[in-house]
């Protein structure tokens, strides 16, 4: 599978050539759907070169041009948080996300919003310019998965870690 890995400040994009599916053993494999061949938006991510605790990883499953929302593309993607992995805190640009959590649990906050937790089979979005502050696997012993989605424009940056984080 294609993917992309966050870790330590260094970030392996690789492009997507085609829809890939996700599916794990017990589960039958997806119908592969059409998907553009540009590559993926780039995720950025930067470093403060000290110790790093564990962050996420991100799997791209599906990269599409709307066809019915002019100048917007369709990104999806496998978040995983190994045990008590932490997102830096970062902003997806402009783009609309929404976050459904698979796996585990995820605790998350919006600048000026309270801390959530969301567990297996809840959702959040977040609106385009949205401050994310916090992103993290409550677990210290579980892994937890979220399968996020990004409406944006084409070729645009989806993920912005601040520069102090």
């Amino acid at each position: 599978m294609i993917g992309m890995r966050i870790a330590g400040g260094v970030l392996a994009v690789a492009t997507l050539a085609g829809a890939t599916a996700c599916a794990s053993s017990d589960q039958p494999a997806a119908t592969v759907a059409t998907a553009t061949t540009a590559p993926m938006p780039a995720m950025s991510t930067m470093s403060t070169g000290a110790a790093q605790s564990p962050t996420e990883s991100l799997t791209p499953l599906l990269q599409q041009a709307l066809p019915n929302v002019q100048g917007k593309t369709f990104t999806s993607a496998i978040v995983t948080f190994p045990p008590g992995a932490r997102a830096a805190s970062h902003r997806h640009g402009e783009a609309f996300v929404y976050a459904y959590v698979l796996e585990g649990t995820v605790r998350s906050q919006l600048e000026g919003q309270p801390a959530s937790t969301f567990h297996q089979g809840q959702n959040w979005f977040e609106q385009p310019g949205a401050h994310h502050v916090l992103t993290e696997n409550t677990s210290s012993t579980q892994p937890a998965r979220l399968l996020v989605v990004f409406v944006a424009d084409p070729g645009a940056q989806l993920k912005i870690d601040d520069p102090h984080s």
